[in-house]
């Protein structure tokens, strides 16, 4: 695949410093994204059961301590959930659910959250109703799946979502115009020149619906106000 071509502009309120403007990369496919997410979710789910297997002695590892077994079936675990969550989220700003109804809508965009609590709850009341584990082995994959059940929820929760009707309200607003973002933002503007800028040396041009893809969701307040724009989200 060719390269990405960069090209620099100099930034109106400094200048004296160039800026380094990158192409967006392409969109994506929801459809393989949401699969590779389900995929993970699933090995996730098998990595817990082998742990309650273990657990059980329905299974017995025996190349290193039960405890460090737990562990590292629980470490597995939470790096398939989390990976699994990015996945989903990144396809969901490529593909949004509606908003019409609330509770549908947050259950579709924290569908990771759902699956982190099935991948670690279980184990967590089932290794305290366990009677047969040595208090400290116990002890620490207790511990260890519930900071595990800690991370992967946090890491799974979409802190930016976007519905259908605010990137369908983006995009007949902006069409095919370019608009901007920064490397660690998360909204899209439509001035490089834009005072929320004005420390970014690096800037990413593309789409409405490359940046929501991206995780940049809601149009800069600065920009919306100096357009007169009011049909998009912005974050006022």
């Amino acid at each position: 695949m060719a390269e990405k071509k960069e090209k620099t502009i100099v930034k109106a309120t400094t200048p004296t410093t160039e800026r380094v403007i990158k192409e967006a990369k392409p969109v994506g496919n929801a459809g393989g994204l949401r699969a590779g997410a389900v995929i993970l979710w699933v090995v996730a789910v098998v990595l817990e059961i082998l742990a309650i297997l273990q657990l059980f002695g329905k299974i017995n590892i025996t190349f290193m301590p039960q405890m460090w077994v737990f562990i590292a079936f629980l470490v597995l675990d939470l790096a398939c959930v989390i990976i699994g969550a990015q996945l989903w989220k990144k396809a969901n700003h490529i593909d949004p659910a509606s908003e019409k109804n609330k509770v549908k809508f947050w259950l579709w965009n924290n569908m990771g959250v759902v699956v982190c609590c099935f991948a670690f709850i279980p184990f967590i009341i089932l290794m305290l109703l366990n009677k047969d584990v040595d208090k400290k082995t116990k002890t620490v994959a207790i511990i260890a799946a519930v900071v595990a059940l800690i991370i992967g929820g946090a890491a799974s929760i979409d802190y930016n979502p976007v519905s259908s009707e605010q990137l369908e309200a983006a995009e007949a607003t902006f069409g095919d115009q370019l608009v901007y973002w920064s490397p660690f933002g998360h909204v899209y503007h439509t001035h490089t020149d834009c005072q929320a800028l004005n420390i970014s040396e690096t800037l990413t041009e593309g789409t409405v619906e490359q940046a929501v893809a991206s995780n940049r969701t809601r149009l800069c307040k600065f920009c919306a106000r100096q357009d007169s724009i009011t049909t998009v989200v912005t974050d006022e």
